[in-house]
């Protein structure tokens, strides 16, 4: 689903597609996938669903539609996610405890609030609501890319390998080119700029001075990660972090999620099914720790994300979320807004690290080089990879 970024005169249009195509993601869904949540971090596609509606219903159908009417009054604590601003919520890890309302009572409730948000969009908006509905756009957006790695997740807990869509093996794709570019020392410009859509945590556009440093322009294949599991590379402390180390020790964690080897072959689960491990294709579902430890192996390093977003112009990237070695924090001048809508970013600015780019499950017009994504260190259910530096 290719899509420009928004134009203020054409959000009603941006706002059915995008909100059109969460529900085509569930096309390839039975009723029973709909609501299983085998870990605290992934939520159900139910909830997902519902939890992008309440998003619309709660921050701006109750505030700017002067006659509306909630579809339900218990649905806002159902499908609030962290907003401490608007009360009480279901506790996270029991979301796919919510056998009710049906998934039929929450396409409902979708058809229900997108019918009252094209109208407000039909009455001329203001500013403020305008950016609003902009902002549950691409709220929205994050969750279809979290919606389908949420599934996988799911689904590679069932020891049948189910196929969600043939066509969406994502995990496939090849680098074209294995260059090092150099980049030279000096003062640089980052962070968003311009007009169009960013998250707050974008803003506080600084100069940043990076010295020197040489950047791949592939990123790590299955292959090339193979040789670091071969030569023991789950089984040498000197490569990881401690926190890293305790990590997989703990956990017993000896290669990437979702690979498993069957008869002496490395296989790959991926939403098209169990397929065997194609050497050449890019690395994914990698934690920082691991992608630190391989970094290690191979005396080289990670970028920060400052390298990372100055490369970025001269990088082919989209395929993987690409860790950096950069801690979450805030930009210079960074403001956390009123209300709820203050909750969206500021508070998580603790122990977690950036990620930069995109991946094969973002959507598409949901990317830009400022874009500054971030989990734990030890998660992995993106799709994560490697891109060395030196």
């Amino acid at each position: 689903m290719l899509i420009e970024p928004i134009q203020k005169s054409q959000i009603s249009k941006r706002f059915v597609e995008v909100r059109s195509y969460s529900v085509s993601l569930c096309k390839p869904l039975q009723t029973e996938d709909y609501i299983p949540q085998p870990v605290a971090f992934a939520s159900p596609p139910k909830w997902h669903l519902a939890h992008t509606t309440w998003f619309f219903e709660e921050m701006i159908l109750k505030k700017f539609s002067t006659d509306y009417q909630e579809f339900h009054s218990h649905f806002s604590f159902l499908f609030n996610s962290y907003y401490q601003t608007v009360g009480e919520r279901a506790i996270r890890a029991e979301r796919g405890s919510i056998t009710r309302p049906s998934i039929e009572e929450v396409y409902a409730y979708r058809s229900y609030v997108d019918k009252h948000i094209v109208e407000l969009i039909e009455n001329r908006p203001s500013n403020e609501l305008e950016e609003l509905i902009i902002l549950g756009i691409n709220h929205e957006q994050q969750h279809q890319e979290l919606l389908l790695t949420d599934l996988k997740h799911t689904l590679h807990f069932n020891p049948i390998w189910p196929v969600y869509e043939q066509e969406y093996d994502l995990t496939d794709d090849q680098n074209r080119s294995f260059s090092w570019i150099s980049i030279p020392e000096g003062v640089y410009e980052i962070g968003h700029q311009g007009d169009g859509f960013c998250f707050d945590n974008e803003l506080g556009r600084h100069r940043a001075f990076l010295e020197s440093f040489e950047v791949c322009e592939a990123l790590v294949t299955n292959g090339e990660y193979q040789e670091f599991i071969e030569d023991g590379g789950y089984k040498n402390f000197k490569y990881w972090l401690d926190e890293g180390w305790s990590w997989i020790v703990s956990e017993d964690i000896h290669h990437p999620l979702y690979w498993k080897k069957i008869d002496g072959q490395w296989h790959q689960y991926t939403l098209a099914g169990l397929k065997r491990l194609s050497p050449d294709s890019i690395l994914a579902h990698i934690s920082f720790y691991e992608a630190q430890a391989y970094a290690t192996w191979k005396k080289m390093r990670l970028l920060t994300e400052f390298e990372w977003e100055v490369a970025s112009d001269q990088l082919a990237w989209g395929k993987r979320w690409e860790w950096t070695y950069s801690a979450y924090l805030p930009y210079p001048n960074f403001k956390i807004a009123d209300g709820a809508v203050g909750e969206y970013n500021g508070k998580f600015m603790i122990n977690t690290m950036v990620l930069r780019g995109a991946s094969n499950a973002t959507s598409s017009g949901h990317s830009r080089k400022t874009y500054r994504n971030f989990f734990h260190p030890q998660y992995r259910w993106q799709y994560t990879g490697i891109r060395l530096a030196k």
